[in-house]
């Protein structure tokens, strides 16, 4: 398999060791329930079963659901796993900072100035405190 190195990679690796990253059907459909996801990622290449249940349990809601240009195998290299079809950020930072890294074109740029605001927000409040 090809060995894709690349930012949008390298965040999810970091984000999954900074416990801020739920790999899995089961994790991230417990994220989408809680309605803490902040970004849930789908492999180009993951079943429509997978992608219609991340769909399902996001609308409706303020959780986004993106599909990106890797496949199940690269994302699950990235993350120490044999496949990864879905994945869901629950740090809106580091949401974003992969969003950005994803390659042009990928990330609507809706969903980027949605996530920009929710940075700043959380930002904001931090400083309150």
């Amino acid at each position: 398999m090809e060995q894709i190195q690349d930012k949008a990679i390298g965040l999810l690796g970091l984000a999954r060791k900074a416990g801020k990253l739920q790999t899995g059907e089961e994790s991230v459909a417990g994220l989408l329930l809680q309605k803490r996801a902040r970004l849930t990622v789908l492999a180009r290449d993951a079943g429509s079963a997978v992608a219609r249940k991340a769909r399902s349990l996001a609308e409706g809601t303020r959780q986004r659901v993106l599909e990106i240009p890797y496949d199940k195998q690269t994302l699950g290299a990235a993350l120490g796993k044999q496949s990864v079809s879905v994945a869901a950020f629950a740090d809106v930072s580091m949401a974003l900072a992969f969003a950005k890294a994803l390659p042009a074109g990928t990330a609507p740029e809706e969903l980027l100035e949605d996530l920009e605001r929710r940075v700043a927000r959380v930002r904001a409040k931090r400083k309150q405190n």
